[in-house]
């Protein structure tokens, strides 16, 4: 495999640290800002997921537990990758965009497995991913949901050194798996009619398209550098 090629940040962009607490050390107390966000979106994800209607519970095999289930795991992946931008990013919009889905998506994590746990169903189901789609698992790609990355893109995005080209990696695999998690609420938004569910999914979908207008416009400019 070609080894990534280093694109060296403008000291303007990248500081180096000083001893009494320069750029590195306001990262590092950044991150922990940021791994605290995520932990306090995940338990207010849950809290909010409790107050889910009782009175009608979602099956097993229902279009309801397969979204839960599924974008978990595509939202899991979305965390990690905003978690790379926030911590490795140079420019300051890619880490800012970073730290934004890496907590808003960890929340939204909490209230899907509350629901299920509300529910009396399992973190994981007997159906096959994407089964719950209107079109069934005909969107799934090499084993993948809508947009995920796959395992080697990951390890390119957290070897790529800091610098321009992965920034512009972070914004071009978060475009892709933004436009298939929209995919995917689309289909849980013509499958489902619980209140919670779609009122829930329809501000997913709403974050995402915002994030998507800003990922590019970010995409482009860096593009142009």
């Amino acid at each position: 495999m070609t080894a990534p090629t280093t694109t060296e940040p403008d000291t303007a962009e990248a500081p180096a640290a000083d001893g009494d607490g320069g750029p590195t050390t306001a990262r590092r107390f950044g991150t922990l800002a940021v791994v605290a966000a995520v932990v306090v979106g995940l338990l207010l994800g849950y809290a909010g997921g409790l107050l889910t209607p009782k009175l009608t519970r979602p099956g097993d095999a229902s279009a309801e537990a397969g979204f839960a289930r599924d974008m978990t795991t595509h939202h899991a992946q979305a965390v990690e990758m905003g978690l790379i931008a926030f911590q490795q990013g140079t420019d300051a919009e890619v880490v800012s965009i970073g730290g934004d889905i890496a907590t808003g998506q960890q929340g939204e994590i909490g209230t899907m497995q509350t629901w299920l746990r509300s529910w009396g169903l399992d973190p994981t189901g007997s159906q096959p991913r994407m089964a719950w789609m209107p079109d069934g698992t005909a969107s799934m790609k090499n084993g993948l949901m809508p947009g995920m990355a796959t395992p080697e893109q990951m390890a390119k995005l957290r070897d790529t050194p800091q610098g321009r080209e992965k920034d512009v990696l972070f914004l071009e695999l978060m475009i892709q798996h933004h436009l298939g998690g929209v995919h995917m609420i689309d289909g849980i938004l013509d499958a489902s009619d619980d209140p919670e569910v779609v009122r829930v999914a329809q501000t997913m979908k709403n974050t995402q398209q915002t994030d998507l207008t800003n990922l590019t416009a970010a995409r482009d400019r860096l593009a142009k550098g």
